[in-house]
């Protein structure tokens, strides 16, 4: 009777053991999946940093809400034909090519950068065509920000002319545009959401799309200076390939439709 109460006790030990190593097991998970979803809503949520990129020194260039710090090229106001629109900053497109609405025109940030890690996402209209600038300067001698600095091409590949033209779809989405096309070309189809990413450092400059690097160059360069010569650019500023070492990140006006969020950068 004694062997069996005993026999009895230690299976009794032993179940409560395991069902406590359960509860235990069960809270970690819990508390692993909660900080998994808190990770997920953070990354998740436009125009936001997470804790992460806090800390690591990356800084939102748009809070969603408001166009602060955000004016013209060569003005001090922000064009009305901008909107900030449910989270995003808004080309309302004229319909009439390049800089063709009564207010709009090409706008950057109010802050210039030299090495940097810039992120954003963009999702352009049917037909659409606008682009990312970078290293641009402000000059009366120009009235638009694309004389003077680089372009990563935002196009809809499909449907917009231009990714018929220029030499081997140099004019593509995510492309220096005229003159490094992006390989692979891995835009993603109209409506939807690229997410892009610039990296500029000490002359070396990186374009990456939806995860994937698509090209990758060098300023300054001998190279550099004949790719940039057999270029459309020098008949319209025959400096152009003098690259400033530090300038602004602008956003292009051409007449459509295009969108923009979660725009943040990092000093490198």
């Amino acid at each position: 009777m004694k062997r069996t109460f005993c026999t009895i006790s230690i299976i009794a030990l032993m179940v409560s053991s395991c069902g406590d190593a359960k509860k235990k097991e069960d809270a970690k998970d819990s508390e692993s999946k909660e900080k998994e979803n808190i990770e997920v809503s953070e990354a998740s949520t436009p125009n936001t940093l997470t804790a992460e990129e806090k800390e690591d020194g990356w800084k939102l260039l748009f809070d969603g809400e408001t166009s602060e710090n955000w004016r013209g090229y060569n003005t001090d106001e922000f064009p009305s034909d901008w909107k900030i629109q449910e989270g995003t900053i808004h080309m309302s497109g004229s319909g009439r090519g390049e800089a063709g609405s009564e207010n709009g025109g090409d706008i950057l940030y109010g802050e210039t950068f030299d090495n940097f890690h810039l992120k954003l996402e963009w999702k352009i209209s049917e037909g659409g065509n606008s682009g990312i600038f970078y290293l641009g300067q402000e000059s009366d001698d120009y009235d638009y920000i694309w004389k003077t600095a680089p372009e990563m091409q935002v196009l809809d590949n499909d449907k917009h002319p231009d990714a018929m033209l220029g030499t081997d779809g140099n004019r593509q989405a995510g492309s220096l545009y005229d003159l490094y096309p992006a390989n692979p070309q891995n835009a993603r189809e109209v409506g939807q959401w690229n997410e892009v990413e610039i990296i500029v450092y000490k002359g070396t400059v990186v374009h990456k799309q939806n995860g994937e690097t698509v090209v990758e160059y060098h300023l300054w360069t001998p190279q550099w200076k004949e790719d940039v010569a057999n270029s459309k650019f020098p008949s319209l500023n025959e400096n152009w390939a003098d690259v400033a070492k530090e300038g602004y990140i602008g956003l292009q006006d051409h007449g459509d439709d295009v969108w923009f969020r979660n725009i943040k950068i990092k000093r490198l």
